[in-house]
């Protein structure tokens, strides 16, 4: 084999690689995700359908020049202006660049063939790249096992500890960060990072951040299909648990409503449960069994007020009402105080200090964040991708008097309705639509009829289009910040 042609097939295969392993790292490193879920399948025929098919078609033909003018001029410069272009492109992990050196092992392997036979084979080629996406799949499924067992010994090991896990369709990550702040005075508490919430996320996060001397972890837990709450249930077997709202949130991945909940109420299943809050819901309440640990939120609740400057709610506390008030925005976000509240009241922390913390509640970045930049009003929402908040963002924006922007994608892993429904509330609301990427724009244009539509492919314009069509005092409210692959 001479060095074009060596060269020729590593660079063809590496770029093929290269394609995949970020779809990869998109989808939780699920390919059956990859190849179901993702939704600009002119993607896969542009970086995966394309080169495969030249490639066969010349070793067919015999047509080694045409296959090296293709990789050398097609493949891989369209290859480099794609990963240029994307808001979120592959990130070398140690995962990543064990898959790598693995397919640059195989490719050494099959140099080393063809020095004593001669030729590059077609299918060998093929079958390599095949084998070392088996091999690295099954060598990371191997040291997953090896992290969540190291997990649960070194929370075995840790005898002070007591386990809050949260799940839920809305409100987590929210409900994390206020209980942190909350209970910060009564424990020792460590929380998983960011939106971690896998059971492989929750084990490394377990294994190189939480200090031995922490007394509370609270962890979140993520799901993509039933059983997933399960497994991470089996690892943390928490002593509390807490279940949010549950709704159509990722309804492409579990089919049902019925399934969401059945998943979500998995993390009643720990052993060592003492007491667990759930969200009100019919049909949690008849899978739960043990319903003497379980308290229902938002209990009894009145005068609640949600305006552009805080919440104000009146929450029952044993038998004494206590009044709150907060600079966190949003009705929705009063559900989730009011939980993490009685969560700090079950604890033994004493009202007065509930309410001092309360006021000094700062919101989760993201999530309903208020700035105020060139002399305009920005409300950052870009976290936020379920209905109910953003309508509950459209709604705050409507108290605002003056000219009104939204920039969206709309709602992801969510069903046309529920984008009708928020194209409707936003043609009420706004003066000026950014309907970013193509998932929802003909779902949401279709609806939108009074306010200007502006349709955005290419989210690195934004800026620019921003500064073109604002003006001094507009708010700007960016909802549900999507990356360009969607």
């Amino acid at each position: 084999m001479g060095v074009l042609e060596l060269g020729t097939i590593w660079v063809f295969v590496l770029g093929l690689n290269y394609y995949f392993m970020t779809l990869l790292q998109w989808y939780h490193y699920s390919p059956w995700r990859v190849f179901t879920k993702h939704h600009k399948w002119r993607w896969h025929i542009y970086h995966m359908g394309l080169p495969l098919g030249v490639f066969v078609i010349a070793h067919i033909q015999h047509w080694e020049i045409a296959f090296y003018v293709f990789v050398g001029i097609v493949q891989l410069p369209w290859l480099f202006w794609w990963a240029y272009k994307l808001d979120k492109r592959l990130v070398f992990t140690p995962r990543v660049g064990r898959a790598f050196a693995l397919l640059v092992f195989f490719l050494l392997v099959d140099a080393l063939l063809c020095h004593f036979y001669g030729h590059a084979s077609f299918w060998r080629v093929l079958l390599l790249m095949v084998l070392a996406q088996m091999g690295a799949i099954g060598f990371e499924k191997i040291c997953a096992r090896g992290y969540v067992q190291l997990a649960k010994n070194k929370i075995l090991g840790m005898k002070n500890l007591k386990i809050l896990a949260i799940t839920g369709s809305f409100g987590k990550t929210s409900v994390k960060n206020y209980l942190y702040q909350i209970l910060q005075s009564k424990h020792i508490i460590y929380s998983s990072l960011g939106s971690t919430n896998t059971l492989l996320g929750l084990s490394q996060d377990i294994n190189q951040n939480l200090p031995e001397n922490t007394t509370l972890y609270i962890a979140e837990a993520g799901a993509r299909q039933p059983g997933d709450i399960a497994a991470i249930s089996q690892l943390l077997n928490h002593h509390y648990a807490v279940i949010t709202e549950v709704g159509a949130q990722h309804i492409e991945y579990f089919k049902t409503l019925d399934n969401v909940i059945k998943t979500k109420a998995e993390l009643l299943e720990s052993s060592r449960l003492e007491h667990a809050f759930c969200h009100h819901n019919e049909a949690l309440e008849e899978l739960i069994s043990q319903k003497d640990k379980i308290t229902f939120y938002p209990g009894q609740v009145r005068r609640v007020q949600a305006t552009l400057e805080g919440t104000s709610f009146e929450l029952l506390l044993g038998e004494q009402w206590a009044r709150f008030e907060s600079k966190i925005l949003g009705a929705f976000n009063v559900e989730n105080i009011t939980l993490a509240v009685m969560v700090g009241f079950y604890f033994g922390i004493p009202i007065d200090q509930l309410q001092r913390s309360v006021a000094k509640l700062n919101p989760v970045p993201h999530r309903l964040q208020v700035l105020h930049l060139n002399d305009k009003v920005i409300i950052d929402d870009g976290f936020n991708g379920n209905l109910k908040g953003m309508l509950e963002a459209v709604r705050l924006s409507s108290l605002y008097v003056g000219r009104k922007i939204i920039v969206t994608p709309g709602l992801v892993e969510s069903d046309e309705e529920s984008n009708t429904t928020l194209g409707k509330a936003i043609d009420q609301v706004f003066d000026i639509a950014i309907l970013t990427g193509e998932l929802n724009a003909a779902t949401l244009g279709r609806v939108i009829n009074r306010a200007q539509k502006i349709f955005l492919k290419d989210k690195s314009q934004l800026e620019q289009l921003l500064q073109s069509v604002t003006l001094a005092k507009d708010l700007i409210l960016f909802a549900n910040d999507a990356p360009n692959y969607i």
